[in-house]
């Protein structure tokens, strides 16, 4: 008897480090789906743009694009995309930008379109300021003009950044409290917190941004409940806001699309 429950726990213990093992190895696989290559550039979309290469302070070469309204603006959003894709896939909420009169920064992290390296959480947030200090320092962008958007993935990325930089407002769309708790939702039987190394707490920073905050978020988010767009609101400081939309984690801005629109104006507006 003792030999078998010895056996069995012997077992579990294997099995349990076989999983932690998998876990480690194929995190990335699991948290980045980055696409090389530009599928279509905005000149071809019609719109005028500047193909803009930069480093960051380890020596990684990233591209994005500067799209300039057609209207004189006074304001730049620097937009920080979710974990799949490129720039090139973002067309869309580029025009939805435009509309709402602002010029444009769009960047490509590490490994994603035609930027070099591999994505991880150190090298998001290098990327992340070494596209600031370029709008700010190369552009001459006053951070009280410059919005910054994150997506997804982005959103982690986009309230790190304004834990230690200045702007005029901080948009957060479909984000998330921190990857360890969407893991342990995804793998419940698991114990997440512990396996990832990867974390994109963005929950334990939000309280240090310093920008007014405007958080979009879908009840029917496939990926990330509501509950994270609460718990984010919860814990940042004021001022603050939540628009709540319909649709799913990639289409609730066009499902929603007059409810996103006219947050997204007041917001600007204010």
């Amino acid at each position: 008897m003792l030999k078998s429950i010895s056996r069995l726990l012997i077992f579990i213990l294997i099995a349990f480090a076989a999983i932690a093992l998998w876990v480690r190895l194929n995190e990335p696989r699991l948290i980045y789906f980055p696409q090389s290559g530009i599928d279509i550039t905005p000149q071809q979309h019609g719109m005028k743009y500047e193909d803009i290469w930069l480093n960051t302070t380890d020596g990684v070469r990233l591209n994005g694009w500067f799209m300039p309204n057609k209207r004189p603006s006074d304001l730049t959003v620097l937009m920080l995309h979710g974990n799949a894709g490129n720039i090139s896939h973002r067309f869309m909420k580029y025009t939805i930008f435009h509309e709402l009169g602002l010029d444009i920064f769009a960047l490509d992290y590490r490994g994603y379109g035609n930027s070099e390296g591999e994505p991880d959480e150190a090298g998001l947030y290098l990327d992340a300021r070494a596209a600031y200090r370029y709008l700010v320092d190369q552009r001459g962008i006053d951070p009280q003009k410059l919005l910054v958007y994150g997506e997804s993935l982005g959103t982690a990325v986009a309230v790190d950044l304004l834990t230690e930089v200045a702007a005029a407002g901080l948009i957060l769309e479909a984000g998330f409290t921190s990857a360890t708790d969407v893991g342990q939702e995804m793998y419940p039987f698991l114990p997440m917190h512990w396996l990832m190394q990867s974390r994109f707490d963005t929950l334990n920073k939000i309280n240090r941004i310093n920008a007014p905050l405007m958080i979009l978020h879908s009840h029917e988010d496939e990926f990330f409940s509501m509950q994270h767009a609460q718990k984010l609101l919860t814990a940042a400081p004021a001022p603050k806001q939540l628009a709540e939309l319909h649709g799913g984690h990639n289409d609730a801005f066009l499902q929603s699309a007059e409810i996103y629109r006219k947050a997204l104006r007041q917001f600007i507006r204010q």
